[in-house]
């Protein structure tokens, strides 16, 4: 499978780096290959075009992303603590990779409505994660009974995202980590999740 091959791992990390650093409109094809150090053509045995870059950067990176969070968060109890960890996490992946934090909140804002369709495809795994969190939450008894997980959810993820935009906008100026204790306990008052 070619997302399994070296070049595949090269072009997308190639790529994250271009497109924070020009933009996804001015990323040319051309300059990610010369970034990962490939042929011009290459891009084209694994990439249909410069959207389907775009989009497997972030399949490839939120993929990574959930997976680490899942491993993180799996030998925790409380819901309370599983959502703290997942902050964290989100926080301290992002701020390790400013390229990718740019992309993640800056370029992947795109207009275009088919691009963002597959985008959102991408961030339902994310957003499974959260929705376990908190109905593991609920059956703890942690979380209220009646809580609406959507609108939960919708709160945490736009809250975190909205940060670390923030974070980003003011070039990193500030650490993005210390931030997440802050958050949760906003997050926990705020959604309800504490009493």
């Amino acid at each position: 499978m070619k997302r399994n091959k070296p070049k595949y791992k090269q072009i997308i990390d190639a790529a994250v780096v271009v497109i924070a650093e020009n933009g996804y409109h001015q990323a040319q094809v051309s300059k990610i290959a010369k970034q990962a150090g490939v042929a011009d053509g290459t891009i084209y045995l694994y990439f249909q075009n410069k959207e389907d870059i775009l989009i497997s950067v972030f399949r490839e990176k939120m993929g990574l992303f959930v997976e680490k969070i899942e491993e993180v968060i799996a030998g925790k109890d409380a819901a309370a603590e599983k959502l703290l960890v997942m902050i964290e996490n989100h926080f301290k992946r992002l701020s390790a990779d400013q390229h990718l934090a740019i992309v993640t909140q800056l370029e992947l804002r795109q207009t275009n409505k088919e691009l963002r369709l597959k985008i959102n495809e991408v961030l339902k795994e994310y957003f499974l994660l959260v929705d376990k969190i908190l109905r593991h939450g609920q059956e703890r008894g942690e979380f209220p009974a009646d809580l609406d997980i959507r609108l939960a959810r919708q709160m945490i993820f736009g809250t975190m995202d909205e940060t670390v935009t923030t974070w980003v906008m003011n070039e990193q100026k500030y650490n993005l980590e210390a931030l997440a204790p802050a958050v949760h306990n906003l997050l926990l008052n705020g959604c309800g999740l504490k009493s």
